[in-house]
């Protein structure tokens, strides 16, 4: 035991001090102990070389405080911790430094770029973890993954050839999300769409060999006409029935496009006729397989337009659309343009408007894939909380399209695919040098896997498979995934479907979803707002202890939370009040022996109370952990600490504190202050990890660190109904009579006689026998029953709390004449307030001018200084009696 806290709070002397400790003694190591039931969490792994933000914040504390409450009831806990190489993010970052230095990465080529970038993850890479270790999180750090360290880079090639042996890994030519700027691949959602401002352009497609006829066609994406090979229409459309199967000649280019039947045609949009461009629409690339037609691509990879579109090559797409629109109304083709808003992709990383675009790319088929992924979570193995993201997943699942997993970056996992002159595609686990056909030299696939693909595998390649480790045995399937909504499609759907395909069995048992972390107002956190608040920021000002209970309480599963400066302050506030506290029962244990156990007939009332509130709120904090509901467990905390403990029973438990005649009260006081606040330190400790360390290394205590201290076991027998009602009534009548001292300011020091009438026999006989928690808590000099005989008290104040009703006599209590004079003077100043108000509302000119909610304003206000100005009148009267 220690005894050196200081007076004051100070969490940054506290915080590096204990979290060091932690990590000397290993308090956050996790061996295999079979022995022991595992509890276990993988961190969702944050880009490599990214900076920690509120949303991280969030996310890392609730797993924090699962953790810490499952290693100290007694699981065999991991908590798995690493980073993702963020494929396009980091080759984004360190792109721009090189075009700081006037260079690209094909200046460097392939293998010194990827040199830079290993350099620039050495530099970087633990900066983002070092933040996560500001914050608390007790993860099992030695055992720190990356999704490009050897053993998640063996897994990663050895799911890929098993997923290609199995026919469920292609490569075909197929529309994909094109990214100009990261000139890459996307999958779908790795898009973002946004509602955004445009224009529908209304173009007339000529009909063959017929002078005068057309067909007009509506597109938001002029330039995409010139890789038009047909117009579609519905079969049952009356106006076009007659031109199925005849040709129309395509704006500009004059190419002959044929008119096909498809019922995706809806007849009632636009003019009933769409444009085909396989090659750069998903819908219509679709439509182009069921009719065999041909797929022309008329974008280079960094978005402007292809050799073969005539006078256009070379030209950035949307400078093309200008001059083509432009061309179409001179030759007559443009009929009109209407102003539509529309959903655009963006690129997730870069911000960049997608294209899509027919390329060759690597697939792997979902399907087959997706349909245990449904059942493991319809079936209840994996339960999501809240329960309503279950149909969101499965909507998901039902309609999913194959996903495309290559891209044209270089930083990655390299697809192990390797081509021969002679046409072979080998797919090895192991690097080859020449083709196993022919022997010939093979060159291999250039582009990468998307960083997703690595991540699905990231509850079981991070324990080591697929070699069949202890870790692996131990602890998967993990017991819970803690994560954002938003990549509920991302990375959850596909670590169940990678989980079941190559382990067998699902990767964790709960899904708890969380939501996002937005500003004051309602807005999503972003640079472009600079409405971002960096949770390091916070953590100087006001201690990681804070800002954690800030975003717990805060949070409910599957919403999003507002920050405020306020809550965090609020919270800081609160570990102000804990500390406080517990310096005041540390300075009052002296003499105390923690083997001393009390004689339980010598409890006081305010002890049974304490005992029983405290039994019930470690089972509801338990229960509420359990269910995953740690906003109610730490708000529960919260209201029993402040509330109940430092408010009312250390508050209570005083006078016996400072009785030293009393040997055996002041050691049973003692022994309940240390044993409740013992174990509060216990149920807070997952919520505020250093200031509880730091308090109970203070106090007498068994074993090294609080962080694997026993966690607080229900105590049934310990719960007592009728003292919390008895207490709950005594407490009642106190709040009342200090409300009422309090409205005519009666000082502090001056003690008054109250006088009680108790309706109900059981609460006088309760209220007699504890009349000194009264006159010392509510500054009564004296307590007189009154019976139903006796006459009501004149010139006193009245209330009634529990049944109790409560006489607070105010003759001889005020200074009669000081509280006249300040109260003739309040009036006086609300006479002027109301006089000018009046002279506001009765002002024709003001009433025609002034917007209304500013005169509603006015008549808010003169009816509440109305409603002042009567009770104070009132309270004058009743003065002028005393």
């Amino acid at each position: 035991m220690e005894q050196n806290m200081s007076t004051v709070y100070d969490p940054q002397a506290v915080e590096s001090r204990w979290y060091e400790y932690w990590e000397r003694y290993g308090f956050f190591h996790a061996e295999v102990e079979t022995g022991k039931q595992p509890f276990s969490i993988v961190i969702p792994p944050p880009n490599v070389t990214g900076q920690l933000h509120m949303g991280h914040a969030l996310d890392s504390t609730l797993q924090d405080v699962l953790i810490r409450f499952k290693r100290m009831q007694g699981y065999n806990t991991l908590w798995m911790p690493g980073t993702d190489h963020a494929g396009i993010a980091t080759q984004i970052k360190v792109e721009e430094v090189l075009a700081q230095e006037g260079i690209s990465r094909y200046d460097l080529g392939r293998e010194a770029f990827i040199g830079r970038v290993w350099d620039w993850k050495v530099q970087y890479g633990g900066r983002i973890i070092n933040q996560f270790k500001r914050l608390g999180a007790s993860c099992d750090w030695p055992r720190e993954r990356f999704t490009m360290d050897e053993g998640c880079s063996r897994a990663v090639r050895e799911v890929f050839v098993t997923l290609y042996e199995q026919g469920l890994i292609y490569q075909g030519h197929r529309i994909t999300n094109w990214c100009p700027r990261c000139s890459t691949a996307l999958s779908d959602i790795e898009v973002e769409h946004e509602e955004k401002p445009g224009n529908l352009y209304y173009v007339r497609y000529p009909v063959e060999g017929q002078e005068g006829e057309y067909i007009t066609v509506a597109t938001t994406r002029p330039e995409t006409i010139l890789g038009d090979t047909a117009v579609a229409v519905h079969p049952d459309d009356s106006r076009y029935k007659q031109l199925i199967g005849k040709y129309l000649l395509l704006p500009i280019l004059g190419r002959r496009l044929i008119v096909v039947a498809d019922e995706y045609v809806d007849p009632a949009f636009g003019t009933g006729a769409v444009k085909v461009t396989p090659a750069h629409d998903p819908n219509d690339f679709e439509m182009g397989l069921r009719h065999q037609l041909s797929q022309i691509i008329v974008m280079n990879p960094d978005g402007t337009m292809a050799a073969d579109t005539g006078k256009y090559a070379g030209m950035d797409r949307y400078e093309c659309r200008k001059v083509l629109v432009s061309d179409l109304k001179e030759q007559g083709y443009l009929v009109k343009i209407d102003e539509h808003v529309h959903a655009v992709g963006h690129c997730q990383r870069c911000s960049t408007v997608v294209e899509p675009m027919v390329s060759k790319q690597w697939f792997v088929k979902m399907q087959p894939l997706a349909e245990p992924a449904i059942e493991a979570v319809t079936s209840g193995k994996i339960q999501f909380v809240p329960e309503r993201f279950t149909k969101i997943y499965t909507n998901w699942l039902e309609n999913i399209r194959d996903w495309c997993i290559s891209r044209q970056i270089w930083w990655g996992h390299r697809i192990p695919a390797w081509y021969c002159d002679c046409g072979e595609v080998t797919v090895s686990r192991d690097d080859i040098t020449s083709c196993p056909k022919c022997g010939g030299r093979v060159e291999q696939d250039p582009d990468v896997l998307d960083t997703w693909f690595s991540s699905a595998l990231w509850p079981f390649s991070t324990m080591g498979w697929p070699q069949d480790t202890p870790e692996v045995k131990h602890f998967y399937p993990t017991s819970v995934l803690v994560t954002g909504y938003d990549i509920i499609f991302f990375w959850v759907a596909r670590m169940i479907m990678m989980g079941l395909k190559f382990k067998g069995d699902i990767p964790f048992r709960h899904v708890f979803i969380h939501g996002l972390v937005r500003d004051s107002q309602g807005r999503k956190m972003s640079k472009s707002l600079g409405n971002g608040i960096d949770p390091l920021e916070v953590i100087d000002q006001y201690g990681a202890d804070a800002l954690r209970f800030m975003l717990v309480t805060g949070n409910t599963p599957g919403n999003d939370m507002r920050f405020y400066w306020e809550r965090v302050e609020a919270s800081r506030n609160f570990a102000n009040k804990i500390w406080n506290a517990s310096r005041f029962v540390m300075m009052n244990l002296n003499g105390f022996d923690p083997a001393f156990r009390p004689d339980v007939s010598r409890y006081t009332l305010a002890d049974r109370w304490i005992l029983s509130r405290y039994a019930r709120t470690v089972r509801e904090v338990t229960l509420d952990l359990e269910r995953f509901e740690l906003g109610e467990a730490a708000r529960g905390l919260y209201d029993f600490i402040w509330d109940e403990f430092c408010d009312w029973y250390i508050e209570l438990a005083k006078s016996r504190l400072y009785n030293k005649e009393d040997t055996e009260g002041r050691n049973t006081a003692q022994y309940i202050l240390w044993y409740v606040l013992s174990n509060i330190l216990k149920l807070l400790h997952p919520f505020m990890p250093f200031i509880t360390e730091s308090i109970w290394q203070n106090l007498p205590h068994d074993g090294q660190s609080i962080i694997v201290a026993p966690w607080p076991g229900e105590q049934a027998g310990l719960v007592q109904t009728e003292a919390e009602q008895i207490m709950t009534v005594l407490m009642d009548t106190i709040k009342e009579i200090r409300n009422m001292r309090a409205e005519v300011n009666v000082p502090p020091g001056r003690k008054s006689p109250v006088l009680l009438k108790v309706t109900a026999n059981e609460l006088a006989a309760a209220v007699k026998t504890n009349l000194q928690y009264v006159k010392t808590l509510a500054a009564a000099e004296s307590v007189t029953f009154l019976t139903d005989n006796d006459p009501k008290p004149e010139n006193a104040m009245t209330a009634v709390a529990s049944g109790i009703e409560i006489y607070l006599p105010l003759k001889g209590l005020i200074d009669v004449d000081r509280e006249t004079a300040r109260l003739t003077k309040e009036l006086e100043g609300l006479d002027k307030e109301l006089s000018r108000i009046a002279g506001k509302l009765n002002n024709p000119g003001f009433i025609a001018k002034a917007p209304p909610d500013v005169i509603e304003k006015e008549r808010s206000k003169k009816a509440e200084y109305e409603e002042k100005q009567t009770a104070i009148r009132d309270r004058l009267a009743y003065l002028a009696k005393l």
